[in-house]
């Protein structure tokens, strides 16, 4: 019987097997980081912040369109609407739910839709709000608004001002620049939350709502453009917020602007240097705190 025996070897794979299952392993292990680093994202946009992007005038001179934004999703808890793309169905529950303060600036869902719009906080529940000739009545006092001198908005691509929706505001300065002349009045909430709005129109449907009471759990919400704003004063189905909002579909707190662009950009991001607006970037969206303005200042 010999001492050693011959040690017998096992043929190698061939290299396209084992190439192969690499290459699967590899492809899986990548589609898996894939899928990880997607569920990341959704969990941090739903619980934590999104941005946003602003497409409409009705938060002017507060919010532009072009201005992007980051909205912070937790200062009022959880809910339906807290999830990205709004994939949970409709329903009122709240996860550690909170209320909004007075001029808070709030993502919320109409009832018919589940758009993303962005209003501020007026009214809260169980105050009275009512809106004659475009003043907010709060719980029987009117709200006190100040004169502010003018606003000289650039004219651009995505703030035109075109006569059907700013008529006679459209000028030149000395300089040639095109600029919409928007007059400013300064806005002043009982908490101190002060604000500017505009306000430019003598009379259209919506500068009168009758008093009504907020709901608990509901916020009544307005835009800063009262002129051009379908917020909780439109009634009409289909077109507004129809009143008080629920909490539960209030989706976040908007926190500051990001950027801003002008409208000439395209698709390329090298094109979006020479569109950016100055003096909004890093902007807070949280109201100046301020003493109420006196009786005479109204």
């Amino acid at each position: 019987m010999p001492l050693f025996r011959k040690r017998e070897t096992v043929p190698p794979a061939p290299q396209s097997l084992t190439q192969d299952r690499e290459e699967r392993t590899s492809w899986l292990q990548e589609l898996f980081g894939l899928m990880v680093m997607l569920a990341a994202v959704i969990g941090f946009h739903s619980l934590v912040a999104k941005p946003f992007y602003i497409p409409s005038i009705s938060m002017m001179p507060t919010l532009l369109v072009g201005d992007r934004l980051i909205v912070s999703k937790y200062p009022y808890g959880w809910s339906w609407v807290s999830a990205s793309f709004h994939v949970l169905p409709r329903a009122d529950w709240r996860v550690l739910p909170g209320t909004p303060e007075y001029g808070d600036v709030v993502i919320v869902v109409p009832p018919y839709a589940k758009d993303d719009w962005i209003k501020r906080v007026v009214a809260l529940p169980g105050d009275r709000i009512e809106v004659r000739d475009g003043r907010i009545i709060l719980n029987g006092e009117m709200v006190p608004q100040e004169v502010e001198p003018p606003l000289d908005l650039p004219v651009d691509a995505n703030a035109p001002c075109d006569d059907y929706t700013f008529p006679f505001l459209r000028r030149r300065l000395p300089s040639g620049q095109q600029v919409c002349e928007l007059p400013m009045r300064r806005e002043t909430l009982p908490n101190g939350a002060s604000y500017l709005i505009l306000d430019h129109l003598e009379r259209q449907p919506l500068d009168d709502f009758p008093e009504i009471v907020v709901p608990e759990d509901h916020v009544f919400l307005m835009g800063d453009n009262r002129d051009h704003s379908a917020d909780s004063r439109e009634m009409t189905p289909g077109k507004g917020l129809n009143g008080p909002v629920p909490l539960a579909n209030v989706g976040g707190r908007a926190e500051f602007i990001t950027f801003s662009l002008d409208g000439s950009e395209g698709w390329n991001p090298l094109s979006w240097w020479g569109a950016l607006r100055e003096g909004r970037a890093w902007r807070s969206l949280r109201p100046v705190i301020r003493e109420p303005a006196a009786e005479g200042e109204q």
